[in-house]
């Protein structure tokens, strides 16, 4: 089976938003919410990931902060890129945001050295 790692995206200003508005009751439901998901593909997911901050960008210039849209990732296995986004068509991370999506990249092997 392939890797594949999947970042979750959102507007910066729907996440600012979601950060200052947060309730307990909120971020308790929405944890619910994860885990069910979790323990219902626990077979494909390799690693669960975790929120991301802040970023920086790294050129040949230099380091500069910079602002996106990826909020997170996971790591999945699947047997194929349309299984492996299949899976998240039921994340709660496409209904807990407006305007979130998710973007579902197979991992490359590196090629062999000869």
């Amino acid at each position: 089976m392939k890797k594949y790692i999947a970042l979750y995206m959102a507007p910066i200003s729907v996440l600012e938003q979601m950060m200052k508005n947060s309730k307990a009751e909120d971020r308790e439901k929405g944890m619910k919410a994860w885990s069910d998901w979790m323990e219902e593909n626990k077979s494909s997911i390799v690693e669960m990931g975790a929120p991301l901050g802040k970023t920086k960008t790294v050129t040949a210039d230099g380091i500069t902060d910079t602002k996106n849209e990826v909020c997170g990732y996971t790591v999945v296995e699947a047997d194929s890129h349309d299984a492996a986004a299949k899976l998240f068509q039921s994340s709660p991370h496409l209904a807990d945001m407006q305007g979130a999506t998710i973007d579902v990249l197979e991992c490359m092997e590196m090629p062999a050295k000869e």
